[in-house]
């Protein structure tokens, strides 16, 4: 099956991007430069990914003691990506972007996420330089961020430690001003960094000329202390290998020095390693100490990244639900031609009667249904939230608020429900397989193997619960769950003459977790309120999916094609088989159930 039909329909029939063009930003693009980018893309993932994704997976990156050895595949399939000028689509004209509506960018991009997710693309990249762009020098901005939109260089995020994990707030990485004697640098306040980042994707390779690397750490006090939690932290850009400021290489390794890389369960084609900033391997002017230039003021570090971490939650999320999509297709097929026992009730035990093929199953129609509503509705989900972006961008200035707040409250969703729910869809690609999908004779197992690292990448589902249920429904006095709300009680309204009862328990469970968000909250302390805050995640999650199907079967009108069939047999299994699910997740938010907080360690 073709995931293009899929996307013109959510792009087209019911996002309608192309009232985009209207807007000054967009002026130049039309129906047919959006399917140009398409069609593009498609291509570039169909003859540079997809025939290599087994390959990557058991070819595994290799580490000499001096660099690290990728497949040519991957080096293929990096050069294709940059030169499609996928990297800055969304970028001005004036640093060579496209000026693409990001809802198409990240359209496009699926194409990627579902060919190979592990050959990776330019999330990273991309974010990096994005980040630049808002918060760098001008220098910086043109050394470094056009650079990485060329494929030229590339980026990374550092963040975690070995000893810290997710508690930011303990990074131990330091930071001290450059005191020596040679010219100041023009590209920023240089400083040395001295530390271990861990868990470093695409922190070593031989893709790209150089590695920028944006660096979390801290800088001591006038007492030569950190200061502790996360006020204390500021961003650096470190690359790879010095520059000068026209941003060509000076022939000088900078102080980063890899320790190792991480055997990971999948996403096996991407590096993911353990870095050594200044420990004098690579001594720069014979100092140990990685050189690393001020993006922004000392201490605002985690606020600069949080642009970067933000847009990929959301490519986290994009990518777990291209496995799901993924993992659907695969089975469908499978389900298509494979054939397996008789029908049931109708002389199942006769073995003269011909088989069936499995997909004339009602078992494997429902684990065939659950992955389409669990993938196409996070599919959809992830496109509005990328169509909330363009909101916020080049919208009026009321609705360019409405959607950052919206963005706000929707991004632990946008990462996590697939993350959760389209692993299970690869589960179940795999159950339909049978024996077959548990081994490497089919995709299905590698689809899993992938998928299982998106609940843990950019912030655990636990991080995204509290985030949730502790920070953004709660912000600016709720004000962005209140539009939420309004916009499924809208969706509600619309579907009512069609979709009555579904209409009916949107706003049922909408009521359900408005009351939780409530009751989690009155008079508790945020120990008590959180303990439970997966759950609301879950529940949470679940009423945004069923929204978006309602609205999704409401734009059907009256089609009857099978795609338009499908769709709304997904929306009826969502309601039917999933949102129910709720009111068990909601009744240990609402009562503050103390059951896993209060058990002491030694009953384990």
């Amino acid at each position: 099956m073709s995931l293009r039909p899929t996307v013109d329909f959510l792009l087209h029939d019911w996002l309608k991007v192309e009232s985009l063009q209207s807007r000054e930003r967009f002026a130049d693009h039309s129906r047919e430069t959006f399917d140009a980018v398409l069609d593009t893309c498609e291509r570039i993932a169909r003859e540079k990914y997809a025939p290599f994704n087994r390959l990557v997976d058991t070819q595994e990156p290799h580490f000499d003691g001096e660099k690290v050895t990728l497949p040519q595949a991957t080096h293929d399939a990096y050069k294709a990506y940059a030169e499609s000028g996928m990297l800055s689509a969304a970028q001005d004209y004036a640093v060579g972007g496209m000026q693409l509506p990001y809802t198409v960018e990240a359209a496009a991009n699926a194409f990627f996420a579902m060919a190979s997710v592990s050959i990776g693309s330019g999330m990273l990249t991309s974010g990096n330089a994005n980040l630049l762009m808002v918060h760098g020098s001008d220098l910086q901005k043109e050394v470094f961020a056009l650079n990485e939109f060329s494929g030229r260089f590339s980026g990374t995020m550092c963040l975690s430690e070995p000893q810290a994990g997710s508690s930011l707030s303990d990074v131990t990485t330091r930071a001290t001003p450059d005191g020596e004697a040679f010219e100041a640098d023009a590209l920023g306040v240089r400083y040395r960094l001295k530390g271990n980042k861990m868990w470093i994707s695409a922190g070593e390779h031989e893709l790209s000329e150089n590695i920028i690397h944006l660096v979390l750490a801290k800088i001591p006090d006038a007492n030569g202390q950190l200061v502790p939690g996360v006020k204390g932290i500021s961003l650096f850009i470190v690359p790879k290998k010095l520059v000068d400021t026209n941003g060509q290489l000076t022939g000088e390794r900078n102080d980063v020095a890899l320790a190792g890389l991480n055997h990971k369960c999948g996403w096996r084609g991407t590096t993911n390693t353990l870095l050594n900033f200044g420990e004098g391997k690579y001594p720069v002017r014979g100092l140990s100490g990685a050189i690393g230039y001020l993006v922004g003021k000392p201490g605002e570090g985690l606020r600069c990244m949080f642009h970067m971490m933000n847009e990929a939650r959301i490519g986290v999320g994009m990518a777990a639900t291209m496995l799901g999509m993924a993992g659907y297709y695969a089975s469908l097929d499978y389900a298509k031609n494979r054939p397996q026992g008789r029908p049931s009730g109708t002389g199942g035990k006769d073995a003269s009667r011909p088989q069936v093929r499995i997909i004339e199953h009602a078992d494997i129609k429902r684990m065939l249904l659950a992955q389409k509503a669990y993938s196409e509705g996070a599919l959809a989900l992830a496109l509005y939230s990328a169509r909330l972006v363009d909101e916020q961008h080049t919208g009026t200035a009321e609705d360019a608020d409405v959607a950052r707040l919206l963005l706000e409250v929707l991004t632990p969703i946008v990462k996590s429900f697939p993350s959760e729910w389209c692993l299970e869809a690869n589960s179940l690609a795999i159950q339909i397989h049978g024996g077959y999908g548990y081994t490497r004779d089919f995709p299905v197992e590698q689809y899993w193997r992938d998928n299982r690292l998106n609940m843990i990448h950019e912030g655990t589902h636990g991080i995204q619960a509290m985030d949730l249920l502790g920070r953004k429904v709660l912000m600016e006095n709720g004000r962005g769950l209140h539009l939420l709300g309004e916009r499924m009680l809208a969706t509600a309204a619309k579907a009512e003459s069609s979709w009555g009862p579904e209409a009916e328990a949107l706003r049922n469970a909408l009521k359900q977790v408005g009351q939780a968000t409530q009751q989690a909250w009155d008079g508790a302390k945020p120990a008590q309120a959180l303990a439970n805050a997966v759950p609301y995640l879950q529940a949470f999650g679940h009423t945004v999916i069923a929204w978006i199907w309602l609205d999704v079967a409401a734009s059907l009108g009256d089609k009857n094609s099978p795609a338009a069939l499908g769709r709304r047999a997904a929306c009826r299994y969502f309601f039917r088989y999933e949102l129910p699910k709720i009111g068990a997740w909601l009744n240990v938010v609402s009562s503050r159930d103390p059951t896993c907080a209060d058990l002491p360690e030694d009953a384990f």
